[in-house]
């Protein structure tokens, strides 16, 4: 009876080593606000149960993950940065642009609020009145899409990059994570996609203080690379994938996703894409 356990055993292990050896594998590249979310760990084992598809994420700022795309080391890219997601459209390195989801990004800093930001009527207008307090602020200063927005922000208060230097203002080039912490330790104000800041542990004396303004949409878009250009990617397993990232139940994975009771994301994908 034994023996036939350890047969019964080493068949399923081998049946289990076979179904991993054929699962079909492709190479993402996302921002690091998709992974600090934790939607990946909710939608990537859905996606290996339903098409027997791996889906191996390359996780960095929006800038660097286009650039992956743009050197066809990766078979698809989820940004979130229209104006450089047109760019890589232009230069033919995208097959083309599906929206996924949004959520919106939000002005973080100390509980107690000195600068006052919580009177703000536009995010602009915030951005003033801290820079203008030189109060401390910490930006991620990584070229991600979380930095461009903030870049094009402080540009919208009047300020170009040029203008954002002192001691007041720190670039901590790291992802949206490891800022929240330096702002944490900091007790600065800073600038988050409300997923990451919701998920986020360290919060220290910080507290969410303005958000609301419509520039402060935050758009994501999953781009399969162009195989016209970059001949080696899998854009069969690429489209494949969007396919069941754009499908009812991804739509209620995505939408149903919360923590502590808070909806991080909403899913907006059109029947075609842009």
């Amino acid at each position: 009876m034994r023996l036939i356990f350890r047969l019964l055993a080493v068949s399923m292990a081998a049946a289990l080593l076979a179904a991993a050896a054929s699962a079909e594998t492709m190479k993402m590249a996302v921002t690091t606000s998709f992974e600090n979310s934790g939607l990946g760990k909710v939608l990537l084992p859905e996606v290996k149960k339903d098409l027997g598809l791996d889906v191996q994420l390359l996780v960095v700022g929006t800038g660097a993950a286009l650039r992956l795309g743009a050197n066809g080391d990766v078979d698809a890219v989820l940004v979130h940065a229209k104006r450089a997601e047109l760019k890589f459209m232009k230069q033919g390195h995208g097959l083309h642009r599906r929206l996924i989801m949004y959520n919106d990004f939000i002005l973080i800093g100390p509980r107690e609020d000195p600068v006052g930001i919580r009177k703000a009527k536009t995010a602009a207008e915030a951005l003033k009145m801290i820079a203008a307090a030189k109060a401390p602020f910490v930006s991620r200063g990584d070229d991600s899409g979380t930095n461009k927005k903030e870049l094009a922000l402080w540009k919208e208060a009047g300020f170009d990059k040029a203008d954002l230097r002192g001691s007041w203002y720190r670039a901590a080039g790291a992802g949206m994570g490891a800022t929240l912490n330096v702002a944490s330790g900091m007790n600065a104000y800073t600038m988050s996609d409300r997923a990451t800041w919701l998920k986020f542990g360290n919060k220290g004396d910080l507290a969410l203080l303005f958000a609301g303004d419509a520039e402060l949409f935050n758009q994501y878009t999953y781009i399969p690379v162009n195989p016209d250009k970059h001949p080696g990617v899998k854009v069969d397993l690429a489209l494949k994938f969007e396919d069941w990232l754009t499908s009812p139940k991804a739509a209620a994975l995505i939408d149903g996703y919360r923590i502590k009771g808070e909806k991080l994301f909403t899913f907006d994908a059109k029947d075609r894409p842009e």
